[in-house]
């Protein structure tokens, strides 16, 4: 029975041009091959499972090739199929890491002297070079200042920094980067393709952000996912066999956050205990969720709508203030490093939660809608239909009868109109960025700047149109176009209007006698940016 080959190794890229993510590197190599300009010795850098060791083998049969020297070798020769076996006699493959001492060097070097057997060129590839000793450096660096016409050197290192500026200044530097997750989701999808096995997006997603940028390591977990799911790779079985924790947890400990209800965030700790959650995971992925509110903040379209917490993001994204978000983020960060010196891990958990209930603003008042509170409990139930259906009608704000006959929206501008409305996400974020050039009963029409225009989709503008249509009790005309506006736009307006609290406060503070005392007594100085004004 033949034994099945790992995918790392069977998809191991044999050329460049199979390669994933190092662009920047094969052009570079590409054109150095094409054009005959070779260097004697070439390290390259980068993090774990990014392809420094494949790029050393395409290399070897780059030069060694029967076609000649080509940046595209044939595959099929016998130096490059040696190559891809790891048969070629003049191709020394030296792992630093346990062959640290000068006398293994020597030894090395003292061969690079006599010709390739039967080859082109004799290639060296050291990996891990930066754990060679000093002396084994020393011994080195006389070949790299004379080397051999047909001797090349390929060093490869995750830490740079060690290595010598006597040896890295006779290498050619290559920096090879962390692959992104698209690259690896979209190389896996071919892979599971060609290999015949079912995957869903979700789990691919889970597994390339649990690679952090290593092609080996997503490979690697997408063989652990096949068997742990028993030929098929699923989200339920991936998120257990990474202990991803459940996103829905997170959601509820930020809402729960807005509530300022202690005893729901402890309440939530337990139950993600109980379901033997990660709490170094849990706050990682605390923070990524934190990172995701700040873009739908500040860049929404960076967020993409296909992923399923798209929603709630941007509700989160509209009831905390952005630099509660940039704090909250930095807390997670700090507690995740701080964890191995709590008592246990859950205390760790609990106070870094506990940290973020005290910086929570004082005058802070939620904007979650009761239905995006769920029990506590080990699982989160999923909703019914019926209740969903209830939800979705609490989304309008209807008047009453007696209450639609008193609007008149001549008496207000579009800003004071938003507050009725009471739109939530990428609509109510369309709605502050536009600017009524007609407001009527009958019709509205809206000018939205050109670098908002992103905003300007189909869904968006029907919310606004269904919520203006229920607080008129009536159908109105809605036009939306790009254009220039005069810049008083609702955002525009409440920015001006918190500047103008701000630099009241501010006057407020320098002009209190017990501060100007200070400031003449005691030299001191007034730090102007934690002056904040108080929310009435």
């Amino acid at each position: 029975m033949s034994q099945t080959q790992v995918l790392a190794r069977k998809w191991r890229p044999r050329n460049f041009s199979e390669l994933t993510g190092q662009e920047h590197v094969v052009r570079a190599l590409t054109n150095a091959l094409e054009q005959n300009r070779l260097h004697h010795a070439y390290l390259l850098t980068g993090t774990r499972g990014v392809g420094k060791t494949t790029i050393a083998r395409i290399l070897a049969k780059s030069l060694n090739c029967e076609l000649g020297v080509t940046a595209a070798p044939c595959g099929t020769c016998p130096a490059c199929v040696q190559i891809d076996t790891g048969n070629f006699i003049d191709l020394i493959e030296l792992d630093a890491a346990s062959n640290t001492q000068v006398d293994n060097m020597r030894e090395l070097l003292e061969n690079a002297l006599y010709a390739p057997t039967n080859a082109r060129y004799k290639i060296y590839i050291i990996d891990e070079v930066h754990m060679l000793s000093k002396s084994a450096f020393n011994a080195m660096l006389k070949t790299l200042e004379e080397p051999p016409a047909h001797v090349k050197f390929v060093l490869a290192t995750t830490d740079p920094q060690r290595i010598p500026i006597t040896v890295l200044s006779r290498c050619l530097q290559f920096n090879l980067k962390q692959i992104p997750q698209v690259q690896i989701i979209e190389h896996l999808r071919k892979i599971l393709d060609q290999e015949s096995i079912q995957s869903d997006n979700l789990s691919l997603q889970l597994i390339a952000r649990a690679a952090q940028g290593s092609m080996r390591d997503a490979l690697s977990l997408v063989d652990q996912a096949i068997a742990f799911g028993q030929g098929n790779i699923e989200e339920t079985s991936v998120r257990d066999m990474l202990g991803v924790i459940d996103q829905s947890y997170l959601f509820y400990l930020l809402e729960a956050l807005t509530q300022k209800d202690g005893l729901k965030l402890l309440s939530l700790a337990d139950a993600m205990e109980v379901q033997c959650l990660s709490f170094d995971v849990a706050l990682q992925d605390l923070a990524f969720l934190l990172h995701r509110i700040a873009l739908a903040q500040t860049v929404p379209g960076a967020i993409s709508e296909d992923i399923p917490e798209y929603v709630r993001i941007f509700k989160l994204a509209q009831t905390f203030a952005p630099e509660d978000i940039q704090l909250f983020y930095q807390i997670a960060l700090h507690g995740r490093n701080d964890l191995s010196l709590a008592p246990d891990e859950y205390a760790g958990f609990t106070m870094t939660l506990m940290r973020m209930l005290t910086f929570m603003p004082d005058n802070f008042s939620s904007a979650i809608q009761p239905q995006y509170a769920a029990p506590i409990q080990n699982k989160f139930p999923e909703k019914s239909e019926l209740q969903k259906q209830a939800e979705s009608a609490q989304t309008v704000p209807y008047l009453t009868d007696n209450a639609q006959a008193h609007v008149d929206v001549s008496s207000l501008d579009w800003p004071q109109l938003i507050q009725h409305l009471k739109l939530s996400g990428m609509a109510k974020m369309l709605a502050q960025h536009s600017e009524a050039t007609i407001l009527s009963s009958e019709r509205i029409d809206l000018c939205v700047p050109d670098i908002h225009k992103h905003l300007l989709e189909k869904k968006y503008q029907e919310r606004i149109q269904s919520a203006l249509n229920a607080y008129l009790s009536k159908s109105v005309v809605l036009n939306f176009s790009v254009g220039s506006v005069t810049g008083l736009t609702p955002v525009v307006l409440q920015q001006q209007e918190e500047e103008e609290k701000q630099a009241k406060a501010i006057v407020a503070i320098e002009k209190d006698p017990i501060v100007q005392e200070l400031i003449e007594n005691f030299d001191a100085k007034l730090i102007v940016s934690s002056i904040k004004p108080i929310q009435k």
